[in-house]
């Protein structure tokens, strides 16, 4: 639920706050791996999810800092802030990872898209004042979302286990590899002051939580969470591979969660009984 990592070096400890968070997420699998990666006890397991055991306590740690840190903040965001403002900053930031888009777009030789992308940074960095505005869309440029997990599964790169990752969430080995991908396309990279780039990392965290918040409810409803998560994640991943380009982001997070509360129905809902069949009816001879 979080920005992907950024980092300078992936063996070093930089002044650059995603780098550490990275790392204590990479030690942090390692010692789960440790753990055991067998499927909890008494559930049955899903090929897709091997580890499912290490995700599953994972997933819980995740959780209750989401629940006592993250959540909180996100709504206390939403409270105050005018909501002029919170879109100002989600076009902001937006804007911001345009050149992740753009690198991605190159490298799936989608040009018209490069080209649109290239259009809006344009247009959204000079009349939209730094992004704040988004007048491209109004300008009938069409906003894309491209990252480099999506770009290797294009390449035909399987998606391997699927994974949670403390701090940043549901992923796979495949979108894991992508995360690092994307870190050297996207401007913060480079940031050189430290204020800065946690500043910066810090508003993306709490505008992206806030902006999954009305989801919430949708994820405590669910039987299994946890799985809830799982099928939704993989299922807009598979989405995004090979079944074309949603409008925006929002669309395709809405979708995501239908398709999974779906699946989640049809797997938690009883059979129907069977109607009792009626005993045939006694013809009455006349005598």
């Amino acid at each position: 639920m979080y920005a992907a990592a950024r980092m300078r070096d992936p063996l070093m400890l930089p002044a650059y706050p995603m780098a550490s968070t990275l790392r204590l997420s990479l030690v942090s699998l390692c010692l789960a791996l440790l753990a055991g990666c067998a499927a909890a006890p008494g559930v049955k397991s899903d090929p897709r999810d091997p580890w499912e055991r290490m995700n599953r306590t994972t997933y819980r740690f995740n959780d209750a800092l989401d629940r006592t840190i993250a959540k909180p903040v996100a709504r206390g965001y939403r409270r105050v802030t005018p909501h002029f403002v919170q879109t100002g900053v989600g076009n902001f930031l937006d804007n911001l990872g345009s050149p992740v888009v753009m690198v991605n777009d190159l490298l799936q030789g989608e040009f018209r898209a490069f080209a649109s992308d290239t259009g809006r940074l344009l247009m959204n960095t000079t009349l939209g004042i730094g992004g704040l505005l988004d007048p491209a869309t109004a300008a009938g440029l069409d906003k894309n979302d491209r990252d480099f997990g999506q770009t290797l599964g294009k390449w035909g790169v399987r998606t391997g286990p699927y994974l949670v990752i403390p701090f940043l969430g549901p992923s796979d080995i495949r979108d894991a590899v992508g995360r690092v991908g994307d870190v050297y396309s996207d401007p913060r990279h480079y940031i050189r002051s430290n204020w800065l780039s946690w500043g910066l990392w810090g508003v993306g965290a709490v505008n992206t939580r806030a902006r999954l918040l009305d989801a919430d409810a949708t994820i405590a409803g669910a039987y299994d969470p946890y799985a809830f998560i799982r099928t939704a994640y993989l299922q807009h991943r598979e989405y995004k591979v090979h079944g074309g380009q949603s409008t925006g982001e929002e669309d395709q997070e809405q979708k995501m969660l239908e398709e999974a509360g779906e699946d989640q129905g049809t797997q938690a809902a009883p059979a129907p009984a069977q109607p009792a069949t009626p005993p045939p009816a006694q013809s009455t001879s006349p005598h």
